[in-house]
């Protein structure tokens, strides 16, 4: 009995450390896309610079449409690009009701994308601001394209942020640092960042529930502008794990996982830790 007892127990504990503090469910409901995850949200977008380094795009009338407070997507630059070279992709997430604060420089450090994050932090708590408790602070992701990639596992590592999803990413920062779940895209016929770093990138995180997804055939650059195949399952993924919707966790996990047997992918990987949500 004292065996079946502390195995019970012991199995209870893996449970809990699966489950990672993001899936907590947001604050408001924002409304089901019903699983068109490629196509355009419901909002109407809006996007303007701060003038301390960060474009904001976001959806236009702020706390409507059932979402009371709207997450945040920190997003960086490749080495070579600026925010206008993935204007596109952000305003798509804009749409879905996600506030994206772009770094509008290039890094491999996730500190500017985190001073989005100070911004919007401060701008939530300002009366007045068109910002003010609008923002859901509670449910922030990062992600970026190449060295932003790499970059958005440096943000990663602010307990702030929970849930990375590098497009390309660079091989910069520890994923070791990581606190929650990562999905991390790689493209099969990428010359620049090959698939291997990414890969390697993706056993380093081991700790957490993470996903390996190469897109078939994918260079480099099929990122910008407007995120290309790459689109509709980091959409989805930010859905699910920001704004807690259902619909988006089948795409990922459990037995009929939509992206494990899907053709768009040449490789599609889930570590023990995903596997098990």
């Amino acid at each position: 009995m004292k065996r079946l007892l502390a195995a019970a127990v012991a199995a209870v504990s893996l449970i809990a450390n699966l489950t990672p503090v993001a899936n907590a469910q947001p604050s408001a409901s924002c409304p089901s896309v019903n699983r068109n995850w490629a196509a355009p949200g419901p909002f109407a977008v809006t996007s303007a610079s701060n003038g301390q380094g960060t474009t904001i795009i976001r959806p236009a009338q702020l706390g409507t449409l059932g979402c009371a407070k709207h997450p945040v997507i920190l997003w960086s630059n490749g080495a070579a690009a600026t925010v206008s070279t993935y204007q596109p992709l952000l305003e798509h997430f804009a749409s879905h009701g996600f506030i994206v604060a772009a770094g509008e420089g290039r890094s491999g450090s996730g500190d500017p994308m985190l001073a989005g994050l100070d911004y919007l932090t401060a701008q939530n708590g300002t009366a007045g601001s068109v910002f003010a408790g609008k923002v859901d602070l509670d449910h922030v992701g990062a992600t970026g394209h190449s060295l932003g990639g790499g970059a958005a596992v440096g943000a990663g590592a602010d307990p702030r942020v929970d849930t990375v999803a590098p497009l390309e990413g660079g091989p910069f920062n520890d994923p070791a640092d990581l606190h929650g779940p990562a999905l991390y895209f790689a493209g099969q016929a990428d010359l620049i960042v090959w698939p291997s770093v990414v890969h390697d990138r993706y056993t380093q995180s081991s700790h957490v529930p993470a996903i390996y997804a190469e897109l078939k055939g994918a260079d480099h650059f099929v990122v910008s502008p407007d995120g290309g195949q790459f689109r509709g399952a980091i959409t989805a993924w930010f859905r699910y794990w920001l704004l807690g919707d259902e619909q988006a966790r089948s795409e990922f996990f459990g037995p009929s996982c939509a992206n494990c047997s899907s053709a768009t992918w040449s490789k599609f990987e889930r570590n023990a830790k995903a596997t098990a949500l």
